[in-house]
């Protein structure tokens, strides 16, 4: 029933046990699935009870809470999708989410929900919010000014991006909110020009990893990358919205993890299927760049893929396959080095070492090392700049890898549009 895109959605109120659990996973925990599980405190799903396990001299918990309940297990990974403090919370959030999903039989999309929120509304005058203070932002402009954000550097929250390309009253429902270890990407249901949508955003600010971090992983999710859950997240998102209703991705998106732990938990595999569900995707699906566009991301949000995907940037963003920084440390050493040595400060040190006296000889050489290190830091960060002055994304709309370049100020009218789909951005 579900892999005919059939929508089961569940509330888990109560103790579920060995076929039942499994039903529900079958239902909507799958790539697949569209069918939303919501649990409550009472919820929890189980394959054996407390009493069975401990009795079979199985690692059991304190209750059947703690085996399979929302909190500790079943919201921190990802296979619960929201909490209700109780059953008509449920119901109630179980309404709001059918308001952006359900599809009323003979219709092909979810109905068109009531908006007063201007089309024309300028993003860029919304206001940044609770966050502004500790990251310095007052507007979501300030993040694409040059003035406040040069070359599109600093770190921001992708929600008040999120909250303002949205309509302004229709709330929106955030998906797998609790997914521990997903965190850096984002998915909300909600509507856009009275449309519903499933708009993904791509956290573009270091987020504290919860529990112990491996050695040779990272400490903390860095901005702007996938990791391999929040790269399962994004997959579930596309595939569930498939047919059903547009996509709106906003993305300062570097790429994927590399680390050795995130290879060991699957990234390649993670990463692929949201490939898999860019391809298999049916419907408006716009990939919007407000940020910077390199690395992986090329490879999975591609029409190569599926010639549906519109793929749309900022002014001022970036877009490469490998960005400014590492460009210069990674594929551009040798030039790095050739100016470095060049510097009149290096080329000064090193004869100044040369001609040195014995005695004076081992101040020189550390004088020398001193400068050329400052020169090397000098170099890198030109070449850098020189980069992302040539790989910019009027450069990726010319080859071909965006299919618009728009302004701020029109980024909510421009993914309207595209949603509606009324002509070319």
């Amino acid at each position: 029933f579900t892999q005919g895109r059939g929508t089961i959605n569940v509330i888990v109120d109560g103790i579920n046990v060995g076929a039942q659990s499994y039903w529900n996973a079958e239902a909507t925990m799958l790539l697949h699935c569209r069918g939303a599980l919501i649990m409550t405190p009472q919820g929890s799903m189980l394959l054996t009870g407390k009493r069975a396990l401990e009795y079979a001299g199985s690692v059991a918990a304190e209750d059947n809470n703690g085996i399979g309940g929302f909190e500790r297990v079943m919201g921190p990974n990802g296979e619960a999708q929201y909490f209700a403090p109780d059953l008509t919370a449920a119901y109630q959030l179980l309404f709001r989410h059918l308001a952006f999903t359900q599809i009323a039989p003979g219709e092909r999309r979810p109905r068109r929900l009531r908006s007063l929120d201007p089309v024309e509304r300028d993003v860029t005058l919304s206001p940044y919010g609770a966050d502004g203070e500790a990251e310095g932002y007052r507007t979501v402009g300030e993040i694409f000014d040059e003035a406040t954000n040069p070359g599109r550097k600093r770190p921001f929250s992708i929600r008040p991006v999120m909250r303002a390309v949205l309509d302004q009253d229709v709330e929106p429902l955030e998906r797998w909110a609790s997914w521990q270890g997903a965190e850096s990407a984002v998915v909300w249901e909600g509507s856009l020009g009275g449309d519903p949508v499933c708009c993904i955003g791509i956290e573009s600010r270091p987020i504290p990893r919860r529990g112990d971090a491996p050695a040779d992983g990272p400490d903390h999710w860095t901005s702007g990358t996938l990791f391999p859950l929040s790269s399962r997240k994004v997959a579930r998102a596309i595939s569930a919205a498939s047919g059903a209703r547009p996509v709106v991705v906003l993305a300062n998106l570097s790429g994927f993890d590399g680390s050795p732990d995130s290879l060991r938990h699957l990234q390649l595999e993670h990463g692929a299927e949201i490939g898999r569900a860019v391809v298999n995707f049916e419907g408006p699906f716009v990939f919007c760049v407000v940020s910077r566009y390199h690395g992986g991301a090329y490879v999975v949000f591609s029409r190569a893929l599926n010639p549906a995907v519109e793929a749309l940037a900022l002014r001022g963003s970036f877009a490469s396959v490998i960005g400014g920084g590492p460009a210069a440390a990674v594929v551009f050493p040798g030039l790095v080095r050739r100016r470095a040595d060049s510097d009149p400060e290096v080329v000064a040190a090193r004869r100044a070492l040369e001609a040195a006296p014995p005695s004076m000889r081992a101040a020189a050489a550390r004088e020398h090392e001193r400068v050329l290190k400052q020169a090397q830091a000098r170099a890198q960060a030109a070449i850098a700049k020189e980069f992302d002055g040539v790989h910019t994304v009027e450069r990726a709309l010319a080859v071909g890898s965006l299919d618009g370049v728009i302004a701020a100020e029109t980024l909510r009218p421009r993914l309207v549009a595209r949603v509606r789909g009324e002509g070319s951005a």
